[in-house]
């Protein structure tokens, strides 16, 4: 009988369904946690030896739940703050993933919000016994460079 699918086929089917469902929840998940100023959701997204980098910044483990107190971002906070982050594009091997966004921080200035930091993501993601996590997140400013670029490609 042409057309039918198997079970298995199915199953797969819904599983990746159900994997990039969760995958992208996962990120959608970050930008309110860092808005909130809540370190430990924000920990939460990482495996317990992630790494976050973005510009010179290299946050390693249990100092990813630092990212909240950081100058920078307790500034962004006081003035008014957005993390924006696009949909992912996700590619899914087995136990691993790799996502890509961009991602907008917006600024509160006055009356107005503006696009402080315009960036590319690449997300490295590991299934954990409680689901997805980020094992690596890389992050560079869209300025030209071609170190940004190269994020997003698969």
């Amino acid at each position: 009988m042409a057309g039918l699918v198997s079970s298995e086929a199915l199953e797969r089917r819904l599983r990746s369904l159900e994997d990039r469902a969760a995958i992208a929840d996962l990120i959608a998940r970050y930008g309110p946690a860092v808005d909130a100023g809540d370190a430990d959701a924000v920990a939460a997204l990482w495996v317990p030896d992630g790494t976050y980098q973005f510009d010179d910044t290299v946050l390693e483990g249990g100092g990813i739940r630092g990212l909240v107190g950081i100058p920078t971002h307790e500034e962004y906070m006081r003035r008014g703050c957005a993390h924006i982050v696009s949909a992912p594009r996700i590619e899914i091997d087995g136990d691993e993933a790799v996502a890509v966004t961009h991602s907008v921080v917006m600024l509160r200035q006055g009356d107005r919000w503006v696009g402080e930091r315009v960036s590319a993501n690449r997300w490295e993601m590991l299934r954990t016994p409680d689901g997805w996590r980020v094992r690596h997140r890389r992050n560079r400013l869209l300025d030209g460079a071609a170190a940004a670029r190269e994020l997003l490609v698969p």
